[in-house]
């Protein structure tokens, strides 16, 4: 049969993938988690240290958080029931909107069942503006950093532009961002400006004060203006001072912002806020909004108990003991003689180790000892910075974080990595 030979390409296909190492199949499966002394995943009856989780402030487990789940799915049921356009929308789901855009100092906010699906509706309704329905648009220029999440390159790609509709500006560099603009006036008539806030590679963030200064000096030299767009899905809720993120620590804000509850807020789904006028063209707009179900009622109430615990007492300390925890690490790493692959305040710490080989064996051996985390290799990160992301939460305690030096100290002069 014909298809039989597209199975067999598949199949090729599948089978390169493996060769090159870069498999993402072969998942782990936890069965559960166990909760004392501290949070530990099972897996196959085995508790495990998680270091490679984007819940960085613990919420997930958080008994708020899990009370106001099950309070919501008792009252709203287990599911949104269908779009929101169609069936309406649940009062969570708008309470849930509403203490983002607080959060975040915006006008309002809207939620996307990802950040992904979010990042894809944002990208493509905004890039097409009042020509969304047409196959061309010629009066925009889209730049984006080099390093950009998936999410943000596919964004571009389904908004079908031209060739020299697209263009890169070098990885956290302003200057040549600015040297972009320039060669672009007169040729379009506005600018969309996109970058991740924070780098989930390396834990490095854009200093988007910097990008700011460069988008304001050109904004008057574009008929429609500059926009600027952060995906800052990493950086919200773990970053800053209060939790909110690379506009907090870089001291400049983005003229849209994207996020996602399914990190520091411990639930899931994706946000933007952002000035009245964009949400509300994005609830017109943006398909994975109009036509997609919401996340569920429970997850929604979930998320909203985040919010808000964030700015109270409680939710100081918790950022605080974020803090403490990467500072302890780090410390404690560079002691034993480990280096980083960039200088990051952030809960993910990337160790550079190298060497594919070696950096794939130190997982292992952690494995071995009760320790999740994840090794970044080429063709992921450049060859010979092959890493250790190591993902650190405000409930690690201090004999977690002990027992993870003493494990990397072990297996680190196993592997003549130090």
């Amino acid at each position: 049969m014909s298809k039989q030979n597209f199975y067999q390409q598949l199949q090729a296909e599948v089978k390169r993938i493996d060769a090159a190492h870069t498999t993402k199949r072969e998942e782990v499966i936890i069965d559960g988690f166990q909760f004392k002394p501290s949070v530990h995943a099972l897996i196959k009856g085995k508790p495990f240290l998680v270091f490679n989780s984007n819940d960085y402030l613990g919420l997930r487990h958080h008994p708020q958080l899990v009370q106001a789940e099950h309070q919501a799915t008792d009252q709203y049921g287990t599911g949104p029931g269908a779009v929101r356009f169609i069936s309406g929308s649940l009062k969570v789901h708008r309470d849930l909107e509403k203490a983002l855009a607080k959060f975040h100092h915006r006008d309002d906010a809207i939620i996307f069942s990802s950040a992904f699906a979010a990042n894809l509706a944002v990208l493509f309704s905004l890039i097409k503006g009042q020509s969304r329905d047409s196959l061309v648009d010629d009066s925009v220029i889209v730049i984006s950093d080099e390093l950009n999440h998936r999410s943000i390159i596919d964004g571009i790609r389904l908004a079908n532009l031209a060739k020299e509709q697209k263009a890169i500006f070098k990885h956290m560099n302003a200057d040549h961002l600015r040297q972009v603009l320039q060669t672009n006036v007169g040729k379009f008539k506005r600018a969309l400006i996109v970058t991740d806030g924070i780098f989930s590679m390396l834990g490095e963030y854009q200093d988007l004060k910097k990008l700011r200064t460069v988008i304001d000096k050109f904004d008057d030299q574009y008929e429609l203006g500059v926009l600027l767009v952060v995906d800052d899905a990493h950086g919200v809720g773990a970053f800053g001072k209060t939790g909110r993120g690379t506009e907090e620590v870089s001291g400049a804000p983005a003229d849209v912002l994207i996020g996602t509850m399914g990190k520091a807020f411990g639930s899931d789904g994706g946000y933007v806020v952002g000035e009245q006028t964009v949400i509300d063209y994005l609830r017109e707009s943006a398909a994975t909004y109009i036509y997609s179900n919401n996340v569920t009622p429970g997850t929604a109430a979930a998320a909203l108990t985040a919010v808000k615990l964030l700015d109270t007492t409680e939710g100081k300390k918790i950022l605080q003991s974020l803090v403490d925890n990467i500072t302890y690490l780090k410390k404690g790493l560079l002691k034993l003689g480990y280096q980083f692959a960039v200088q990051s305040t952030h809960p993910i710490q990337a160790m550079l180790i190298g060497d594919t080989t070696k950096t794939k064996a130190l997982k292992q051996a952690l494995h071995k000892q009760g320790i999740l985390v994840t090794n970044i290799n080429y063709p992921v990160v450049p060859p010979g910075r092959d890493e250790i992301r190591v993902q650190l939460s405000a409930v690690h305690s201090r004999a977690d974080l002990d027992q993870f030096l003493k494990a990397t100290q072990t297996a680190g002069k196993k592997l003549g990595l130090i």
